[in-house]
Parts: C-alpha cells; structure tokens; sequence
C-alpha cells in the first residue's frame, strides 16, 4: 500500500509538472517565438520534426493547464480508488504526447504523436479491464480510434502526394481543389471520431464514464480537443483557404452534434455518463462556430467571422475547464460513495460540502448562463451569427436563424441536464445508504479542483484577461481566412457589429442584480416576526423521505416524451397483483432506458454485418499449408499486375 502511495505521488507530480511545462512552452510560442527541433535518427527516413507556433502553442498550454490539476487530483484519488501502477505509470506519458501532437511539424511526426497518445488512452480505459463494462468500451473505444486514424492517415497521404511528397507542414503547397475537398471529408472524418461528433461519437459516452475519472478529465477537458485542432490545422490552415460549402457542412455537423448530445445529457442517470454526452454537446458547439466563421468570411462578413472564430477558441478554454471540473469532482462523488446512478445519489451538499461547490461551479459554467465559465463564448456565437443577417447571400440568411435556434435549444436542454445532476445529485435527501454514509474528498483532491473552479470563475467573471491570448492566435489564422482578427475587443463592444451589448456588461448587471436583491430580502427580513418552527406537512405522511421527491428519471421523463421519437426510450412497466385477486393492483414497477439511439440504429447493424462476413472469411482458414500458400501466391498476383 505505501509503495502504491510512493508511486501515486511520483505519477502525480510528473503529470502536474509535465502540465506546468506544457503551459509555459505554449504561452512562450503564443507570446514569443519557439524554434524548430529535428530528430533525424528517432525514426527512419523522415526522423521527428517538431515546430511549435502560435495555434499549436494555444493547444499545447490548454492541455497544460489541464494537467496540472489533475495531477494533484490523482494523487488523493489513486489513494481512494485503488488506482494500479500500471495506469499511474502511463498517466503522464499520456498528459506528453497529447502536448507533442500540437508540437508536430511534420505530418510522420504528428502520426506518431497522435497514434501514442490514442494508445496510451486506451489503457488508462482499460484500468479496470476486469469489469465487462470496461472490456467492452475499451474494444469499442481501439476500433473507433484506428478507424479515424486511418481516415486520417488516408487523407494526409493524399494531400502530400499531391504536395509532390510534402512532410513538413510548410512545404505543403495549394493543392487542387477537388484533392483538397476529398482531404476534408477524410480529415474532419478522422478528428470529428475524436471529439465525438456525431454519428462518431459512440466511443465517447463509453470509454469516459469507464475510465478513472483522472483519466476521464483529461480525455474530455484535453484529449477530444485535439480533434478540434486537427481540423483547425490542417483544414482551416494548411488545406486553406476553405469554400463556402465546407463551413455549411461544419455548421450543419455542429448543429446536430450539440442538439443530439445535450438530448442524451438531458436524460442521462449516470452521471459520468451525462458528463461525457456534455462533451459531445460543447465539441459541437465549437464546430458550429467553425463552420460559420468559414461561411461568412467566404460572403465577405469580416467581422462577424472575427467573432465565430474567437468564440470557438474561448469555448475550447472554458469547456476545458468546466469540464476538468466537472469530472473531478464526479470522481469524488465515485470514490465517496461507490456510486455513478444519480437515482441513488442525493444529499451530498451536507456531507460534501465543498464538493458540492465545486460541481456546482462546472455546472454553471456548462450550463451557459451569465457568470458560468461558458457564457461568453456562447454569447459570441449567437452575435456572430445575429449579425450575418445583412449580406444577401441566401445560404447565410437560410443557415444563420436556424444556427441560432439550434445554439438556443442547447442551451435551454443544457440548463436542464445541469439543474437535474446538481439538484438531484447532490440536494435533497440521501437515496442510499452509499450516498448517506459519504464523506468529504481528501485535501488533495479538494485543492486540485479548487485550482479548476478558479480558471472557470476567471472565465465567468473576468474573460477579458484572455484577450491577449486570443488576439496572438487570431492574428495566425488571419491570413488563411482573409480576415482581420486583430480588432478584437470584449469590453464595449464587438468588432464592427452595432447594437451589441458586451457580455462582460451582462454579468456585471447581473452581479448588482443579485447583490441589490440579497440587501432588500436582509432588509425586509429584519422587519418580518421572529420565525416559529413548525412540523412539515407531507401529504398525509408522517415524514417526508427520500421516495418523494424527484429522481433524475423522473426529472427527465417530460423530455422523453416530447423527443421521443429522436431518444426513442425502451420502457417496462410490470403491475403485479394481490394474491387474492388479479383485480386488486399489490405494486407497479416502472423501468425506463435511454440508449444511444444512433449506437443502436447504425453501429448494430454494421457490428453484425461485419461478424457475418467475418464468420465466412473464416471457412477459408482451413488450416491447410498448401492452401495458405496459394492464397500468398495469388496475392503476389494480384500487387504485381497492379503495380504494372
């Protein structure tokens, strides 16, 4: 046990300082310059290159300022959770190559990079790979994985043969431009796999909740981000710059992305599950984004592109760290209480007290309301697309009102799923012994997510801080974009768009809004008569208890309803009788399951179409030498006449 401590504080402080480092080099190549590193004996013909610039340097410091927190979170949790040595072995190589992938300057090097850091994720999944439910997320998170890294391997090989065999990213030229649709579809394909968007999402609401919650931070708050680097890197800035029709698709992707995953979140019981479809939900947001700053540079609306694009950048830092959060403090909840199942949760506000707090920060920062960590750069998405109404173009004014209407709903479903985790989780009455016996995280774990909630209330009440940051980022993208994004400003208004009010205004009104209304209740109340105790009245019950009051199902069941045909909901409801007559009801037992409804209407279908094909390949495997070498001779066959 104390050599697991050992290790558990070695594996904690290398993750922290590998995340201190990761900050510091990326703000340094954001701010300053970062030279070039060649290692031509590390691999074979190419050796490894790593350039580190601007964009790359805004994703090496996120991912830092990840690391950092939950290092000293996995120190007190592998402590609680029994975390192995294995895992907390693998933990900070996975926090150094997820920091090396932005770093890539070559297209073999950031393979490389990107291939290590997806199989040193798989197993940290696969931690307690002896529960079946961690065996089968992990098979499908490695299947999911290769099959975007081959997509994306497929399309950079493409766009470098047409590059006449470019490695470093600077040596790509402007390639033709039905190669370079071919290599978007590919590429967004591949990096869409890892931010979980839809319909390649399937792997993220599995593996995440399976996984140590450490884990699961790190792979929601900085892992899925890389995927939205990917597409920023190579579609929006080497393959740039990018047609109209490739920020329609992106908008349209978006749009369903976040839609589809806030449904889920909003009827989600695990919490750790309803986390991970919160993922899918901001990933979609920031697509969205994407999409329309291409869209309406491509009509000539600079300003209004200006202002997608930074709200995409600042979302990926404040779903960074509310998720970070978000996670941690549901790893506390795990270590506590044995328990994910928000049914059974409950109470917890009195027996984690600071706990509670912490969870109720991300989820106000996840739920995008003025104050949250998330408000602003939502905000920004809504004016950027509010304002595109005056080109003429007719996809813009098709695309922006239902572009706002979907970024409306998601934030409404959003609000939603964030009131039930917090109020049925942590509120009200203990449903189960596990919750009522619960006890406070240890000082560690405490003091990391401390250290998260303090980036998310920066966020929320002070955002213009990460101006600078993001004025240095915007100001590389300009140029692939054809846009000025050097004329950000935060505080009074948006970038050429009239009639704008700064969100910074809103949450300042807000501030005195609440403050003014604490100081008239205080007020009043000292007015009103002393206050007399008196039993509660619980419906001709004795005493309230845990069975009345809300459960995250029954929170959710008016939702079910009105989508029921998009979360399509598998319920049971089974009457049993007295003994003495079938007449006479004894009790109603009432069982409801959401599944993944694109999991269980796409994937099922492939998963058993590929074992049939794969149980008749296997009559071939005969067991026959002879056979075997006729099968290698016809092969041989086949590469000669084609190589011809």
């Amino acid at each position: 046990m104390r050599r697991n401590a050992v290790h558990a504080v070695i594996a904690g402080i290398a993750t922290a300082a590998l995340g201190v480092a990761g900050v510091v080099a990326g703000l340094a190549a954001v701010f300053g310059a970062v030279g070039s590193v060649s290692v031509g004996w590390l691999l074979p013909l190419s050796g490894v290159y790593f350039d580190l610039d601007r964009v790359g340097g805004f994703f090496m410091a996120l991912i830092g300022a990840v690391a950092v927190p939950v290092g000293g979170y996995a120190v007190g949790y592998a402590r609680h959770a029994h975390l192995g040595r294995l895992p907390l072995s693998v933990l900070p190589a996975f926090v150094a190559a997820m920091l090396l992938v932005p770093a890539s300057g070559s297209v073999t090097t950031f393979l490389l990079m990107w291939e290590l850091m997806a199989t040193a994720s798989l197993i940290l999944v696969l931690a307690e790979h002896r529960r079946p439910e961690v065996r089968s997320a992990g098979v499908f998170y490695a299947v999911m994985t290769q099959l975007g890294f081959v997509a994306i391997l497929i399309g950079l090989l493409i766009a470098a043969a047409a590059a006449g065999g470019a490695d470093r990213f600077g040596e790509f030229t402007e390639l033709p431009q039905g190669t370079r649709d071919v290599v978007f579809v590919l590429t967004v394909a591949g990096f869409g796999s890892k931010a979980g968007l839809v319909p390649l999402h399937a792997w993220l609401p599995r593996a995440h909740p399976e996984a140590p919650s450490p884990v699961s931070a790190l792979m929601s708050a900085a892992m899925v981000n890389l995927g939205i680097y990917g597409i920023i890197r190579f579609d929006l800035q080497l393959f740039g710059p990018a047609p109209g029709w490739w920020g329609s698709a992106l908008l349209v992707l978006g749009g369903i992305t976040a839609l589809y995953g806030v449904l889920q979140a909003s009827v989600a019981t695990d919490l750790k599950r309803l986390l991970a479809f919160s993922t899918t939900e901001n990933m979609g947001l920031i697509v969205l984004a994407l999409g329309a700053a291409i869209l309406l540079a491509d009509v000539g609306a600079a300003a209004a592109a200006t202002v997608a694009m930074a709200a995409a950048l600042l979302h990926l830092v404040a779903h960074a760290a509310f998720k970070c959060l978000g996670f941690l403090a549901a790893g506390s909840v795990l270590a506590a209480t044995g328990l994910r199942d928000l049914d059974r949760l409950g109470g917890l506000a009195r027996r984690m007290p600071v706990t509670t707090a912490m969870f109720g920060i991300a989820a106000l920062g996840a739920s995008g309301l003025p104050l949250g960590a998330g408000f602003v750069s939502e905000w920004l998405i809504v004016q950027s697309l509010i304002h595109s109404g005056r080109h003429a173009d007719p996809v813009v004014a098709l695309a922006a009102p239902l572009a706002v209407g979907a970024v409306a709903l998601t934030t409404g479903l959003g609000v939603a799923a964030m009131v039930k985790a917090f109020g049925v989780g942590f509120l009200a009455r203990p449903r189960s012994r596990d919750a009522a016996d619960a006890s406070e995280a240890p000082a560690s774990m405490l003091a990391a997510m401390t250290l998260a909630a303090s980036a998310c209330l920066a966020l929320g009440l002070a955002p213009l801080m990460f101006g600078p940051l993001l004025r240095r980022v915007l100001a590389v993208l300009a140029p692939s974009r054809g846009v000025d994004f050097t004329g950000l400003a935060l505080t009074v208004r948006l970038p050429g768009l009239s009639g704008s009010i700064a969100p910074t205004v809103i949450a300042v009104a807000l501030i005195v809004a609440i403050v003014t209304a604490l100081g008239v209740t205080r007020w009043r109340a000292r007015r009103r008569p002393a206050p007399r105790v008196l039993p509660l009245w619980a419906c001709g019950a004795e005493q309230p208890n845990a069975r009345m009051q809300y459960t995250a199902t029954s929170f959710a069941e008016p939702m079910q309803r009105v989508f029921d045909d998009v979360l399509r909901p598998d319920t049971d409801i089974e009457i049993t009788p007295h003994a003495e007559s079938r007449y006479l009801v004894d009790s109603v037992a009432y069982r409801a399951r959401v599944t993944d409804t694109i999991e269980e209407r796409l994937y099922r279908p492939v998963i058993r179409t590929v074992r049939r094909a794969a149980s008749m390949v296997a009559r071939a495997h005969t067991g026959s030498v002879h056979l075997y070498l006729a099968y290698g001779a016809v092969g041989v066959l086949i590469a000669l006449v084609v190589a011809r």
